[in-house]
């Protein structure tokens, strides 16, 4: 490369390695790098998508990431070392993974898809001199940040690091300081608009808290809370990502009244989302057994529980189950017997879906997701179903997505219907393209009791602008605050 070839550009670098990485691999290398994978792919790698991050380059323990703007890194490294606390809460001290994180703003020299230079440097020599699970950062990105984040980094002086003539002024946020941020310092996950409904209480002004639990068979689940009052709980639908969801234009009104008057609880089910992706058992089975983890892991006693989609056959199944536990039962846009168990043409049809997933699934061209998309919000917005396609994408792989597709279509829980005994609404749209109306009708005239409301509307979501929204918000309203 000539000196007249060079190409230069200012830069926030991050970077980030394992803490004790030689001694983890040592005593398990599988379950180390099985351990770092999860990470990367349930909590990292979309943490630096959504802050427009671009990983550089990685090695068998850290990664070396662009932003171009320091605020971005910085946000970037705040939320993955507090995911990482709740990530390595049920995991043994010693066999758990910790990142030390450095960032600095400095020119780099861009070659081809890598980056050199003395900006990159520091980086590296700051997160060499970061605390476990902290970070630290130069003066130059401290003085970048300082009026945008509400982050307050110690100033450990001027050090003097390997291979670099001058010392460098470093400013570090502890492991403990980074744990125990006020929700309204946090950078990320901000409360968003509140939308068109003025009596709801805004719960995207607060700040879900995201944790996890382990089901029976070691996967590992990630469930979020947020609002106050008594417990509410939603089981998995499709496709989920309690990050990428909070944030979105098709859960957030949804999701606001829920909250309302409400604990909301909900998790990723297995193989999406912030949940373990790579995971044997993809199955009904264990769908239900994880919405039971989740509920004795909190110790709810007695609960409202709502489905969606193949999420009233998961509600169904734990309301037969542990009826003691549901106080009532709402199914939105449900069925009881999943596609491949409604006739050849629905088999036929659902088979050719999954052809399309698995050839198309990963791709940056968004148009196999689109097909899913319109289906799922045939009136949809622009906005929502650009979000949309992206969700999908960032909950899953292809590969699960045909495993968690295979499992939606061979649901069956037609016979558990006549058992239910708690109180149920059940509301389905006419003109619903994913899920049959009759399925829904059907769902309702076997459950003993349940009242049936059909929504005027062809989305499989209900989306905030149309009719079908105020009339479910009061039908839900009305049944969860009826006496029992």
């Amino acid at each position: 490369m000539s000196r007249n070839d060079v190409t230069r550009r200012l830069a926030a670098i991050l970077a980030a390695d394992v803490v004790g990485y030689s001694r983890l691999m040592g005593a398990d290398e599988i379950g180390t790098l099985a351990a770092f994978k999860a990470h990367r792919r349930v909590l990292v790698d979309p943490a630096i998508a959504r802050h427009h991050g671009r990983i550089v380059k990685t090695s068998g323990d850290g990664m070396l990431v662009e932003f171009a703007s320091v605020v971005d890194a910085v946000s970037c490294a705040v939320a993955v070392q507090r995911g990482m606390v709740g990530r390595n809460a049920e995991i043994p001290e010693e066999t758990r993974i910790i990142f030390r994180v450095g960032i600095n703003v400095g020119d780099i020299i861009i070659d081809g898809d890598d980056i050199l230079g003395d900006g990159v440097n520091v980086a590296a020599r700051l997160e060499a001199l970061c605390e476990p699970g902290g970070l630290c950062i130069s003066r130059t990105a401290n003085d970048q940040i300082r009026d945008k984040l509400s982050l307050s980094f110690a100033d450990l002086g001027e050090q003097t690091v390997k291979n670099m003539s001058r010392a460098v002024g470093v400013f570090g946020l502890g492991a403990k300081d980074i744990a125990s941020l006020p929700e309204e310092d946090l950078p990320t996950n901000r409360g968003l608009t509140e939308g068109s409904n003025g009596d709801r209480t805004k719960i995207h002004d607060e700040r879900q808290e995201i944790r996890f639990c382990i089901s029976p068979d070691g996967t590992q689940i990630a469930y979020a809370t947020v609002g106050s009052g008594p417990s509410l709980v939603k089981a998995p639908n499709w496709l989920s990502h309690l990050e990428y969801e909070w944030q979105s234009p098709i859960w957030r009104h949804l999701l606001d009244e829920l909250g309302r008057s409400h604990t909301l609880i909900r998790f990723d089910q297995r193989g999406t989302g912030l949940s373990d992706w790579d995971v044997e058992d993809i199955s009904f089975d264990a769908f239900v057994s994880d919405l039971e983890t989740v509920v004795d892991t909190l110790k709810l006693e007695r609960f409202p529980l709502l489905g969606i989609s193949q999420g009233c056959a998961i509600s169904i199944a734990y309301a037969v189950r542990h009826p003691e536990r549901v106080s009532r039962l709402i199914l939105y846009g449900g069925f009881a017997r999943g596609p491949f168990k409604r006739g050849q043409v629905e088999k036929e049809q659902s088979e050719a879906m999954l052809t399309l997933i698995r050839h198309g699934w990963g791709q940056d061209n968004p148009a196999f997701r689109q097909m899913f998309t319109s289906r799922f919000i045939p009136g949809g917005t622009r906005e929502q179903m650009e979000w949309f396609n992206k969700l999908q994408r960032a909950s899953t792989s292809a590969g699960n997505a045909v495993r968690l597709r295979e499992a939606v279509g061979n649901i069956e829980v037609t016979d558990l219907l006549a058992q239910v005994s708690v109180p149920t609404l059940v509301l389905h749209c006419r003109g619903d393209a994913v899920v049959p109306f009759n399925e829904g009708r059907r769902m309702a005239a076997t459950i003993p009791g349940a009242r049936f409301v059909s929504l005027e509307g062809d989305n499989h979501l209900i989306l905030e602008h149309e009719p079908a929204w105020t009339h479910f918000r009061a039908e839900v309203r009305n049944f969860l605050e009826a006496p029992t």
